[in-house]
């Protein structure tokens, strides 16, 4: 893996003309290897895989603050701090290319919420949101999304669960699908078997591979 910023990280090719930017912890790097390997083989379009390594999950992907829903650790609400840092250090990384946004959990609703702040990325891998969190529906209702195009996906169990805050997942990427098909963005959403910890890395990489693979058609 190449350094290109503080917390950048390029794993693979450096110069295609297509960018999958992930943020993810220090955790989820260990696969990034990985993530290159099953990309690779599958997506027939050459792309560059850029990591954006997050060191406070609560604080920097969550858009505003909202209460804890496990612990005591509350969102704190840093999102725009790291998107204004993401396009800081990556700007010159970024000029004349395509640039895909994706993660899993909380970074994918990251990735959707920076999708409505910037015309800076075409297409979302938005994978098990948390598009239950407080307030993000109205939002989404109230604002126009700038990507071209989104990929939802969500575990068929995450939302059978009895927590009272979590269990409002389903709903909300029903919704967010509706209104992505409203304002004409290519999107789509797939129901994975198991819970939100199931095959989070196949996941995610379908989500770019779609992504890829529509936005490679128009």
């Amino acid at each position: 893996m190449e350094k290109i910023g503080e917390r950048l990280l390029v794993c693979g090719s450096t110069d295609a003309e297509n960018i999958l930017l992930m943020p993810m912890d220090l955790r989820e790097m260990q696969d990034a290897p990985l993530y290159e390997q099953m990309l690779s083989n599958q997506a027939k379009i050459p792309f560059s895989l850029l990591l954006y390594r997050i060191d406070d999950w609560n604080m920097e992907l969550s858009p505003w603050p909202a209460p804890p829903v496990y612990g005591k650790e509350p969102f704190s609400g840093g999102a725009e701090q790291t998107l204004e840092t993401i396009r800081k250090e990556a700007d010159p990384f970024f000029q004349n290319r395509n640039v895909l946004i994706g993660g899993y959990s909380l970074a994918g609703f990251f990735a959707l919420w920076a999708a409505y702040q910037t015309d800076l990325f075409t297409g979302v891998a938005a994978v098990s949101p948390s598009l239950w969190y407080p307030g993000w529906i109205p939002y989404a209702e109230a604002n126009p999304i700038r990507a071209k195009a989104v990929y939802l996906s969500l575990g068929e169990r995450e939302e059978k669960t009895k927590h009272p805050v979590l269990s409002a997942v389903g709903d909300g990427v029903r919704r967010q699908e509706e209104l992505l098909k409203k304002s004409d963005v290519l999107t789509t959403l797939e129901w994975n078997p198991g819970g939100h910890f199931q095959d989070p890395v196949q996941r995610t990489v379908k989500g770019f591979f779609w992504l890829l693979n529509t936005l490679s058609e128009k």
